[in-house]
């Protein structure tokens, strides 16, 4: 039978998510951002933060810093590719487990796990700026899960290959940094998609991050299921702590997960901080039965009781509750959606050194990231200056070519409403991903 989203929650496993990369390079390597699982201060951590500090003063009042695209010393800067960082595969498993249920609501819900899971790099890591990604830069990730039960198991009773999911991402544009990625698992009849696009601004004492002109946030499609679409948007957040000298990140703000297909859909509203200023990392909200034609209930008040179907109530970094109907939470019986706290940022399998293109994030910015780990600041700031004189070189080439810029592995520079679309080449480069062949021609066209 399969696993009912509705009753149970989902049971996850601590994992260890330091490994060391091989010396063999013919064979594919593992990816954790250090900064995801290391929340241990190091002894120039303090004079960093003021020198990022010192800098950011000089932004106070700039409508979006992000949009600016300003160059930070190689010391402030955590060895690891924007590309890499910024992917939202933390707990895969719990992505592939969407639709491990027949009931609309247990969909709904194994979204909502997903959710509080895709980011745990924040939770269980301190935050870090990542390098700048270049135009026409991109990345690969090919997970491994074991079989797991589910609607399309049903039929064989047992799924004896591993869950394979498939991943690729690319910056398709420069001004405004824009990347595109595309996440799929065909043995679980799932995938992903969206634009990632920042925007951010610095008020003097901390940073306020949130979507982009053109991040619609994140597209969930249920292959088995009609192609059910889930829309998850992003709420804003801040980057506090910088007077303090000990960053950490808070939300206060809405989100909405929506389903038309199924005609449920999700207002999740984290609150703000408490007295003096103590971070709750609280949040509630509700599941709802809505009209796609008519979506105007954007606030948990404005919800009329006899539409809600369940409830949500917890902390965002430990545990988070439901309960099913309309009584209020604390009247009615609560089942636990998500326990984050025992758990850690999977590895990502990532291609083989041999294999990765000269754009590909890892081996593009290698050389930087070499110096940065042997404390080689000079070298490190040398070798990315490079990086960012060569792509407006090749800007300035293009220009006197009148050649417009065209992704590799999207269709667009932007995709329209925030959903990107594979190229012929990206689908064949996912589709090679998936069957574990990280073999891809030469780009005929770079970015830098």
């Amino acid at each position: 039978m399969a696993s009912d989203a509705c009753s149970k929650p989902t049971s996850l496993k601590r994992t260890d998510s330091r490994s060391s990369q091989g010396s063999d390079t013919s064979k594919p390597t593992t990816s954790v951002p250090t900064a995801a699982v290391d929340k241990s201060s190091g002894a120039d951590d303090s004079s960093k933060l003021r020198t990022f500090l010192s800098i950011l003063k000089r932004f106070i009042g700039v409508a979006d810093i992000a949009a600016v695209r300003f160059s930070l010393p190689s010391q402030l800067l955590e060895p690891i590719p924007n590309l890499e960082y910024w992917q939202y595969l933390d707990r895969p498993e719990t992505f592939v487990s969407i639709a491990d249920s027949d009931e609309a609501l247990g969909r709904m819900l194994g979204a909502l796990r997903f959710w509080f899971t895709k980011d745990l790099k924040y939770v269980k890591g301190k935050p870090c700026k990542p390098y700048n990604s270049t135009l026409g830069e991109f990345f690969r990730v090919d997970e491994s899960l074991p079989p797991v039960l589910g609607p399309t198991a049903q039929k064989s009773k047992t799924t004896e290959k591993p869950i394979r999911i498939s991943y690729i991402t690319e910056q398709t544009s420069h001004h405004p940094p824009v990347s595109a990625y595309q996440i799929e698992c065909p043995e679980k009849g799932i995938s992903g998609q969206g634009l990632d696009q920042l925007s951010a601004n610095f008020t003097g004492t901390r940073i306020r991050v949130s979507p982009g002109e053109y991040n619609k946030g994140i597209y969930i499609t249920l292959h088995n299921f009609d192609d059910e679409t889930y829309n998850l948007t992003h709420p804003t957040a801040h980057l506090s702590g910088l007077l303090k000298g000990s960053l950490y990140i808070s939300v206060a703000d809405v989100c909405y997960i929506t389903c038309p297909k199924s005609r449920l859909k999700t207002i999740l509203h984290y609150l703000d901080e408490g007295w003096l200023g103590k971070t709750q990392n609280k949040l509630q909200g509700v599941v709802f039965k809505y009209d796609p034609d008519k979506d105007n209930k954007m606030k948990i008040k404005d919800v009329p009781d006899s539409d809600i179907v369940a409830r949500i109530d917890g902390c965002w970094q430990e545990k988070v509750y439901w309960s099913k109907g309309s009584k209020a939470f604390a009247k009615s019986e609560q089942n636990l959606l998500i326990d984050v706290q025992p758990l850690w940022p999977m590895p990502k399998i990532i291609p083989p050194e041999d294999e990765q293109l000269p754009n590909e994030s890892r081996k593009f910015w290698e050389p930087v990231t070499t110096a940065i780990l042997n404390k080689q600041y000079g070298q490190a700031t040398t070798e990315k200056q490079q990086l960012e004189e060569r792509q407006r070189e090749k800007a300035a080439e293009r220009k006197a070519r009148k050649v417009e810029w065209k992704p590799r592995f999207f269709k667009e520079v932007i995709g329209e409403k925030g959903k990107p679309v594979l190229s012929e080449e990206g689908r064949k480069a996912l589709d090679k991903l998936h069957k574990g062949d990280y073999h891809l021609e030469p780009s005929v066209e770079t970015g830098a």
